[in-house]
């Protein structure tokens, strides 16, 4: 599932693309926390918000009990557990197609929960490698008369929140949106009162369900996903479908959450639910010793500080033709032994050809730099060729420091010159 008018993206002069929400995140130290499809269930029982009954489970044994709580004789969906959307078109690393199917017996769900779970899914939004399944859903079987599409945002727009609204559920919401516009119902939320019933039976209303019960409960179902959205620093919540049942009942069918890394100290029951088995292991490492990493595809490993520092680099580098590896951003507070660390993360991608440190020494001060370069250089072996530009605060001092190492480190003043031979050794 995405997000509409959320994904604005930097266009590097390569192929090399970040989005905004990518820096901003990066700045923030990590991106907006996600959860699984099971536990924004419980999250969304807890505050009333009814779903079809669905149960967690972790092996095969697990799923027979789970299919046994949720079947009622009918079936079950099994829903393969990973952070990422199109989980249904996705395709498993040992050949199942399809991270969603439906089951009929509880034979069928340890069958398909053993070839799913410890597997890797691979989606539209996984990347080539795909993101392991460690834990499966079951959920009860409940038939849509009609589909709808629902979200709680944060607006760039209206510098405030919105309810999303759309008829057309069940698919890519920006899809709708670029074939008809007038699909897509956003009605601002005021700080001051919140969703009130009345707001919230108008957007129901508008949406068209087929009686005044199901038209309530639907709005009932929009005011608590905002008092979610409010009491637990969410920045997304998005229901796609929200589903009204050939029985006439209102369910959310499927959930997506992000929440505010800036709230995780009141917020610890759920940030207790992060799995970093989805998460790049390279950027949690980067997370842990408080450096702000992104991995990326390209060859050339970067060391900056400042996040405009680190966009302009990687400006650089394309423009010459070189790919960036990551996005490392060590700040304004960068020790010795926070750049060995960082060498260690750039090391650890293989596909690392060449690393280029390119730091301007404001707050931070580049004989720093430079210890921890050196000391990363003598304790890692390193063999990677090092480009390196200092710029500012003690740059006479870090100079000298780099010279009088003897070590193979190749120093430039000037951005283009460096990020040019960063290219070329990487190439080479």
């Amino acid at each position: 599932m995405t997000k509409p008018n959320q994904q604005v993206c930097l266009p590097l002069f390569g192929k090399q693309v970040l989005s905004l929400e990518q820096v901003a995140a990066s700045a923030g130290q990590r991106r907006f926390l996600s959860i699984h499809e099971y536990q924004s269930v419980n999250l969304l029982n807890s505050y009333g918000v009814p779903t079809p009954k669905g149960v967690a489970a972790k092996s095969p044994k697990e799923a027979v009990e789970a299919f046994n709580k949720v079947s009622a004789g009918k079936g079950a969906v099994i829903k393969a557990q990973v952070l990422a959307g199109g989980r249904g078109k996705g395709k498993f690393s040992n050949g199942l197609q399809g991270g969603v199917h439906v089951v009929k017996t509880a034979e069928d769900a340890e069958k398909l929960a053993g070839q799913m779970i410890g597997s890797s899914l691979i989606t539209k939004q996984t990347g080539a490698g795909g993101r392991v399944c460690n834990a499966v859903m079951l959920a009860e079987l409940r038939q849509p008369s009609h589909e709808y599409y629902i979200a709680v945002l944060n607006d760039r727009a209206s510098q405030g929140v919105v309810l999303v609204a759309s008829n057309q559920g069940g698919m890519n919401i920006e899809e709708v949106a670029a074939k008809d516009p007038n699909a897509i119902i956003t009605t601002p939320i005021p700080l001051a009162t919140g969703l009130t019933k009345g707001a919230a039976l108008d957007v129901a209303k508008k949406l068209g369900f087929s009686s005044d019960k199901a038209t309530n409960e639907a709005a009932d179902i929009f005011i608590n996903l905002y008092k979610i959205f409010k009491e637990k620093d969410a920045t997304q919540i998005e229901i796609n479908p929200l589903a009204e049942t050939t029985d006439g009942a209102v369910l959310c069918m499927d959930a997506k959450f992000g929440f505010d890394d800036n709230a995780e100290f009141r917020q610890q029951d759920v940030f207790q639910l992060r799995d970093v088995s989805q998460e790049e292991p390279s950027e949690v490492e980067a997370q842990k010793a408080g450096l702000n990493f992104i991995k990326l595809d390209g060859n050339i490993g970067c060391l900056v500080n400042g996040a405009g520092l680190a966009m302009a680099t990687m400006d650089v580098l394309s423009l010459h033709g070189g790919q960036p590896a990551n996005f490392l951003d060590v700040g304004g507070g960068a020790t010795p032994e926070t750049v060995k660390k960082a060498f260690e993360i750039l090391l650890a991608d293989p596909k690392v050809k060449s690393i280029f440190i390119n730091i301007f020494g404001g707050i931070m001060r580049c004989d720093y730099i430079a210890e921890g370069v050196i000391k990363a250089t003598k304790e890692l072996g390193l063999t990677v060729p090092l480009v390196v530009r200092l710029k500012g605060t003690k740059e006479v001092e870090a100079k000298e420091m780099i010279r009088q190492s003897g070590l193979k480190i190749i120093p430039f003043d000037g951005l283009d010159d460096a990020a040019e031979r960063a290219v070329q050794l990487a190439s080479s």
